[in-house]
């Protein structure tokens, strides 16, 4: 069966969808995009990234496209026509198409929204996560308003390809005082050597993760003390455990770090019993 994309209003066969030359997500990275995981052809922690789209859009002054109920529909939709049962869907939106030129285009010009959908392995994540990944560090080159959830990615394309001539998962991102940032598509956490939980706080230099918030709801119900706090390299590689969060990796054991061994070396009793518990929720919760 051939992949379906919405694009600005239209369905259209994957293959042959696409945009301008001149819109300016293309030429300027000037948009927001979000992702839900899909379980049983339903979204996950729908609430959560809807809000995060809507001030992503508020925070770069991008027109919100069409209503709620509207953009769910579309969303639903191509859910549907590509038959997804367990995967994603994507949403792009952009300031629209107009000529090149850096400040906004006039008033009026309409948004461009591309949705997509497709299939996960979802067996080959669960295998993942029994065994473990590894994780390298990476310099933080990002701009300073990594809470805003845009398209502009380069940075994070460079050090997830590092990760992957390396033989790792993932890339943890260290800014100029050795401190852990967040992953190049994931949010950052250990169980440190004396027990603690952590996780950086989210400023404006990280992004506030959905899932990230879906596991600290968890962690608070079950009387987990979590500290919302920086940690080093150093601290990261001491640790008794290592894990990272996102909407495509849900919740991830680190099982090294540049090449150390985290713990024994195998995922740990916190990030197991997170995963699976974030993985029972979600799927009870989707819409």
């Amino acid at each position: 069966m051939s992949r379906v994309a919405y694009v600005n209003g239209v369905y259209q066969r994957h293959a042959e969808a696409t945009i301008h030359v001149e819109d300016r997500g293309f030429q300027f990275a000037d948009g927001v995009y979000e992702v839900w995981s899909v379980f049983d052809g339903r979204m996950a922690d729908f609430d959560g990234h809807m809000t995060r789209l809507h001030r992503s859009l508020t925070e770069l002054r991008i027109d919100i496209p069409m209503s709620r109920e509207a953009l769910t529909r579309v969303l639903k939709e191509t859910i549907r026509r590509n038959r997804v049962r367990n995967g994603i869907v994507y949403l792009q939106v952009t300031r629209g198409t107009a000529r090149r030129d850096h400040p906004f285009p006039a008033e009026g010009t309409p948004p461009s929204v591309v949705v997509t959908s497709r299939a996960a392995p979802f067996a080959k994540a669960q295998a993942q996560a029994a065994k473990g990944v590894a994780v390298v560090t990476h310099p933080d080159i990002r701009w300073g308003r990594c809470d805003i959830k845009t398209v502009g990615l380069l940075p994070n394309v460079l050090a997830k390809q590092a990760a992957r001539d390396k033989g790792a998962y993932e890339a943890w991102m260290v800014d100029e005082m050795g401190l852990v940032t967040e992953g190049s598509s994931t949010n950052a956490w250990i169980v440190d050597k004396d027990g603690r939980l952590r996780t950086r706080d989210t400023q404006a230099n990280i992004l506030k993760g959905i899932t990230r918030t879906a596991i600290m709801e968890m962690i608070e119900a079950e009387g987990i003390e979590l500290d919302e706090r920086p940690f080093s390299v150093d601290e990261a590689k001491q640790a008794r455990e290592a894990f990272f969060t996102a909407a495509g990796a849900f919740v991830m054991p680190a099982v090294s770090i540049d090449g150390v061994k985290i713990g024994d070396g195998k995922p740990g009793p916190i990030a197991t019993r997170l995963r699976e518990r974030y993985l029972e929720a979600a799927r009870r919760d989707a819409v």
